[in-house]
This record gives C-alpha cells, sequence and structure tokens, in this order.
C-alpha cells in the first residue's frame, strides 16, 4: 500500500476554502450565496493596470530574473518610499503571491523543529506554510474581548525558548483586522532585540487602515538586520489573481539565503508583475475612494452584528475584516448548517469559522470571520440572513 507523507497528512484544509463544496450545492438549489467568507474584494481592477497587461508587446514571454523584473523592483523602491520605507532594489525580491514570500522567510530562517511565535487567532495559512518549511507554530492567544490587541510581552517571554528563531506580525490583522498601534510595534522591537530574533511583517493590508496611522515594521529603528517584510499586491489593488508578492529585507545574509529558494522556483509571474510596476503610478488619491468604500462596509457590518441579540463585534481598525463572537455551540458545524439546512428568501450567508485561525485546540468555537467585501446593499441581505439564521439555529447557546 502507498502512503502519504507525514507532511501531507498533517498539512491542514483551509477553513476558508473547505466549506466550498456546501456552497456550489446551495447554489445548485438556487439559493443566493452572500460570500463573506474570503478576502475576495468586489472593488474592479483599475483598468489602467490591466491595460499595461493587454498592451504590453514581447514576441516571447521569457524567465524573468529570479529576484524580479529589475524596472518592477525600482518601481517598488517608489511605493515604499511614498509610504516611508527606504530600501533598494537589491533589498527585494518578488515573489509568487504573498505567501511565496513567507515560505521563504520561513525555509530561509528556520530549520526543522524550531518556532516561531505568532499572536492568535492568526491567517489560517500560517499554519500551513509551518507544515511545509517543518516550524512549530507556538501561538500567543489574543481576545476578542480586548479587540484582539497584543498580548502582554509576558506572554511572549513564557513562550520563547532556544527553539525560538522568529515572531509573525500581521498588520493591519487577518483575520481580526486589529491595526497594532506603534507603542505595540515598539514591544515587539524590544523582544527581538532581546532575544535575537527575526521579526516577519506580514503587510497585506497597510493601505486600509481607517482609525490611526499605520507603523509598518520597516519604520522600527535599529532592528534592520532582524525584520523581514512579506507584501503582496492582491488586496491593495484588487489583483488577488496576480499572484505576486515582495519578500524585502535589509540583512544581506537572509538576501543571499532566500534568493537561493527564488533561484530554485526560477521567476515569478511576468504579467503580474506588468501589472504591478503599473500599479505605482496609480493616481496618488485612488486609494482614498476604495478605503472610503471598505469604512462604510465595516461600519455597516458591525453596527448590524452589535445590533443582533447575543453577538459581539470588535470594531476592527484596518483590513477589511471583522470577528465575532455569536450566540452558537459550534462554528464549523453553523457555518456548514447555514449552506446545507438554511436559506432566508432563498437567500443564505457563507462565513468562515474562527477554528481554523486558531492554533491553540478547542478556541474558535463561537466565533466566525466576515470579510466585508461585498458592497452595502448586499452586507445587509447577508446580514437579514444571519440575524435570523441565529433565531432559527439549533444550536444556539
Amino acid at each position: 500500500m502507498l502512503n502519504i507523507s507525514k507532511r501531507g497528512n498533517e498539512m491542514p484544509s483551509s477553513p476558508i476554502r473547505k466549506l466550498v463544496p456546501f456552497a456550489e450545492a446551495a447554489k445548485k438549489k438556487g439559493t443566493t450565496v452572500y460570500h463573506l467568507n474570503i478576502g475576495q474584494p468586489d472593488i474592479a481592477t483599475p483598468e489602467t493596470i490591466l491595460d499595461a497587461v493587454r498592451n504590453s508587446d514581447f514576441k516571447v514571454l521569457e524567465y524573468s530574473h529570479s529576484a524580479g523584473n529589475e524596472s518592477y523592483r525600482k518601481k517598488l523602491v517608489e511605493y515604499y518610499q511614498q509610504v516611508g520605507i527606504q530600501v533598494t532594489a537589491e533589498q527585494i525580491i518578488v515573489t509568487t503571491g504573498g505567501s511565496e514570500a513567507i515560505l521563504f522567510g520561513f525555509m530561509a530562517c528556520m530549520d526543522a523543529g524550531d518556532e516561531v511565535i505568532i499572536p492568535e487567532p492568526f491567517y489560517a495559512n500560517y499554519n500551513g506554510f509551518a507544515v511545509e518549511a517543518g516550524v512549530i507554530v507556538k501561538p500567543i492567544t489574543s481576545s476578542i474581548e480586548s479587540g484582539f490587541a497584543l498580548p502582554p510581552i509576558e506572554d511572549f517571554e513564557k513562550a520563547i525558548t532556544p527553539k525560538t528563531k522568529a515572531i509573525v506580525i500581521c498588520n493591519p490583522n487577518n483575520p481580526t483586522g486589529y491595526l497594532y498601534s506603534q507603542e505595540e510595534m515598539e514591544v515587539l522591537k524590544q523582544i527581538i532585540l532581546k532575544h535575537n530574533l527575526f521579526l516577519f511583517a506580514d503587510e497585506a493590508y497597510r493601505e486600509f487602515c481607517y482609525e490611526g496611522t499605520h507603523t509598518s515594521a520597516m519604520h522600527l529603528t535599529g532592528v534592520e538586520e532582524h525584520v523581514v517584510l512579506m507584501d503582496t499586491i492582491s488586496k491593495r489593488y484588487s489583483a488577488c489573481g496576480g499572484r505576486i508578492g515582495a519578500f524585502v529585507t535589509k540583512n544581506q545574509d537572509l538576501l543571499n539565503a532566500a534568493m537561493k529558494f527564488a533561484q530554485a522556483r526560477l521567476s515569478p509571474p511576468s504579467f503580474a508583475q506588468i501589472l504591478g510596476e503599473a500599479a505605482v503610478d496609480l493616481p496618488a488619491n485612488y486609494f482614498d475612494t476604495t478605503k472610503a468604500e471598505y469604512k462604510k462596509r465595516r461600519d455597516t457590518i458591525v453596527s448590524r452584528l452589535n445590533a443582533m441579540e447575543g453577538v459581539f463585534c470588535p470594531n476592527p481598525g484596518g483590513a477589511f475584516y471583522a470577528m465575532a463572537k455569536l450566540p452558537i455551540d459550534d462554528s464549523d458545524t453553523f457555518c456548514q448548517w447555514l449552506l446545507e439546512s438554511f436559506s432566508h428568501n432563498n437567500q443564505t450567508v457563507m462565513l468562515a469559522p474562527a477554528t481554523g485561525f486558531y492554533s491553540t485546540p478547542g478556541l474558535g468555537k463561537q466565533e466566525v470571520r466576515l470579510a466585508y467585501v461585498l458592497n452595502v446593499e448586499r452586507i445587509n441581505k447577508a446580514m437579514d440572513c444571519l440575524e435570523v439564521a441565529l433565531k432559527e439555529y439549533p444550536g444556539r447557546s
């Protein structure tokens, strides 16, 4: 009998995508499904950057440099300067989505059995990248009652062992939408300096901050050798299918190591680099409109949720996600029930159970993540469905 690898068996399913078959079955029955389960924006990808791809003129679709096209990396330097980050084109490796940047960081900084600390709940695929790299995730739990603020420094100290090599921070956070303050980032700086750790900063949602300002890990001083920025154009320009990201660090040894991984996968996608290069030249006010739209959606979904009996949803400061605590017994069962057994006016809503965003077993059973990537009208219809569903659900607690 042929056996699947231990790694293959340990690889977790996506909590965001595992309910897709139930959504597809609901649609086949004629039920409208409002997708609040996945961070796929409905905002149109800017026409000018799509035109850059459409109008590209070359005879051979060649490999790019393994670090990405030099012209794109130079454009990224311009972009980073606009957000107060000073780097050179040589300190950037263009990756196949932000996902590959995270994986490069895990592979280049840690050996099998090493540990990485991540405040939970966290982006579910960090678990998957850790399994791929043979790395052990040590979660530190943040609570919905505090709005998912950074856990106390003592909690980090307790989790650090001789095998700890890095901390991952996602700012603004997916799945909670929490925006870490400059003071919280300074706490992380203290920890990584004291214990000589890497700080992996996933800043996919940098542009979407609704209260306060964004403090990048690259804004921290005196930790240039420790910080690794993982970035992507997916959410920034509503270009998720482009699969283009960036691995950015001032640590030359780390760049050299990551470059070997980049060479092994040959090169990042060519058309998406053309798209990303054009995106840097979008008007300076491009994000003003999209941010205002997301803020309107956030305000709608948070107010609707908190008006429901037994529901609590902290107000997220960034990204386009909200975490809500519901009066239910089990979020996995509830989210499946919504698709399989429930409809309101022939409509239902698809949510992401929060259990998949926690590493600690048993947590998230009464929580769900909602991505406010639909317009206000559709969000209100989805909330109408959820409000009725919570009254009808057999496992209401």
